[in-house]
C-alpha cells in the first residue's frame, strides 16, 4: 500500500511541476506581448512625430512657393496691362489721325 501512495505522491508532484511550468510560460508570453506592444507604440509615436514635422516643412515650402508665384504673376499682369495700355493708346491715336485725314479729304471734296 505504501507503493501506491508513493506513486500517487510522485504523480501529484509531477503534475504540480508541470502546472507551474505552464503558468510560468504563459506569464512570460504575456510579458513578451506587453513589451512588443510598448515597442510598437514607441515606434508609432516616433513615426507620427516625423511625419508631422515633414508635413509642416512641406506646408511652409508650399506657402513660400505660392507667395513667390503670386508676386511673379502680379508683375507679369502689371507688365501686360501696361503693354495693353500702350497698344490701345497708339491704336487710338492712329484711328484719330485716320479720322482727321478722312474728314479733311471729305471737306476738300465737298468744296
Amino acid at each position: 500500500m505504501k507503493t501506491r501512495t508513493m506513486k500517487s505522491m510522485f504523480s501529484l508532484l509531477t503534475a504540480a511541476v508541470l502546472l507551474s511550468l505552464a503558468a510560468f510560460a504563459f506569464g512570460q508570453a504575456g510579458t513578451d506581448m506587453k513589451k512588443a506592444a510598448d515597442d510598437t507604440g514607441k515606434a508609432t509615436e516616433t513615426a507620427a512625430k516625423k511625419t508631422g514635422h515633414a508635413t509642416k516643412k512641406a506646408a511652409v515650402k508650399t506657402g513660400d512657393a505660392t507667395e513667390t508665384a503670386a508676386k511673379d504673376t502680379g508683375k507679369a499682369t502689371k507688365t501686360a496691362a501696361k503693354d495693353t495700355g500702350h497698344g490701345v493708346k497708339k491704336g487710338t491715336k492712329a484711328v484719330g489721325h485716320g479720322v482727321k485725314k478722312g474728314a479733311e479729304k471729305t471737306e476738300e471734296v465737298a468744296k
